[in-house]
């Protein structure tokens, strides 16, 4: 019988968590940590694939960059997002051989760079939205956009900061390869931050953006892409929740394609916090996923045995 393929997203706090450091031996131990639920599916004998978040990581690359800038010569999002690719995935390869070894289970493992198409003409590319980098003061505004070319845009109550294009994410340029591996038993991690994107252009030449792409959504085409059966997003909560830290919330173990539709046109899930998760996850089952988890780290591995997290399907 045909193995299940499963598409783990770990979350941002995956491997930097809010109001740690985020030295080298913290997102370790952190990586550590965020891979118990994937031993679990490789014990029970699924073919798994792994993407990553990497905010606070593209956060520190660009500091640096800012510092160095007299020294050195920027460099593009695209190639911070498959630097990243690399020492993340680096980080998350050796982990997990290391946990599997421990269960005396023999898998190969391998990270890949991860071109993923978009429209060269979407909307967030004429009116970026998605904050990155360090805040800055009002005051450094006008100077920061005549220098750099950059919008700026305030983050309310935080400050001011760089905005750049968050494009749709429609295909993955390396996904046959991809499949390949994952049929042969191969554990792969991919799309990490999104993934890098691209444009076609008419020739079938692929050019850069200087972009980010929501991690989850890119998952979603990626699980979509390679047909597996199920998608485990992990985030910051146990579960889904309606009315969100409003005195009314409820917590939701389960939801179809059409109950979440629904709350998504009711404002329950917001852009910058869980609607790209709950878009990602119809995504994938409108076409033809069987289910999606959405859970915490912590809770991820009673979401594989008991459904204890927020169960997507499409009826």
């Amino acid at each position: 019988m045909r193995k299940k393929t499963v598409v783990v997203a770990l979350g941002g706090n995956a491997i930097t968590r809010e109001f740690e450091e985020g030295n080298i031996t913290q997102q370790f131990a952190n990586t550590r940590r965020s891979l118990l639920s994937v031993v679990e599916y490789i014990k029970n004998g699924f073919r798994v694939v792994i993407t990553h978040g990497n905010g606070p990581q593209v956060g520190n690359a660009l500091i640096r960059i800012e510092e160095t800038r007299h020294l050195v010569p920027p460099t593009p999002l695209g190639v911070i997002v498959a630097d990243l690719e690399g020492g993340m995935g680096y980080m998350i390869e050796q982990c997990l051989q290391n946990k599997i070894n421990e269960r005396g289970l023999k898998k190969p493992i391998v990270t890949l760079l991860t071109q993923i198409i978009v429209k060269q003409n979407d909307p967030s590319i004429l009116n970026p939205t998605k904050f990155v980098g360090p805040f800055y003061q009002k005051e450094q505004v006008e100077e920061l956009k005549k220098t750099r070319g950059w919008i700026i845009k305030e983050d309310p109550g935080r400050g001011y900061r760089r905005v750049v294009p968050s494009p749709i994410p429609l295909e993955i340029v390396e996904r046959d390869i991809i499949k390949l591996l994952v049929d042969n038993d191969i554990i792969v991690i991919a799309a990490g931050g999104g993934g890098i994107p691209v444009y076609r252009e008419d020739s079938g030449w692929l050019e850069g953006v200087d972009g980010v792409i929501d991690k989850d959504l890119a998952s979603a085409v990626l699980a979509s892409d390679i047909a597996a059966q199920e998608l485990l997003i992990l985030t910051s909560v146990d579960r889904v929740a309606i009315n969100f830290t409003k005195p009314d919330q409820k917590e939701l173990f389960s939801m179809t394609v059409p109950e979440a539709k629904n709350y998504m046109k009711e404002g329950h899930f917001p852009k910058g916090s869980m609607g790209p998760k709950i878009q990602a996850a119809i995504n994938f089952i409108e076409k033809g996923g069987d289910r999606v988890i959405i859970t915490s780290i912590e809770n991820a591995v009673d979401a594989l045995i008991n459904n204890s997290g927020t169960v997507i399907t499409l009826n």
